[in-house]
């Protein structure tokens, strides 16, 4: 029984730690574009008319 319960736990455990890094890495990929995109924005703010 107690084996069971210890296969369990570290198949939850590897999940949650490769669920993590997936997060982890859209979010710095998201990050990243985010400042791009902002940056570009500020670049080109002059050659917007209204």
């Amino acid at each position: 029984m107690n084996e069971k319960i210890y296969k369990t736990m570290s198949r939850c455990a590897a999940g949650s730690i490769a669920a993590g890094i997936v997060v982890l890495v859209t979010g710095i990929a998201t990050g990243v574009v985010m400042l791009v995109t902002g940056a570009r924005l500020l670049k080109r703010k002059s050659e917007i008319t209204f």
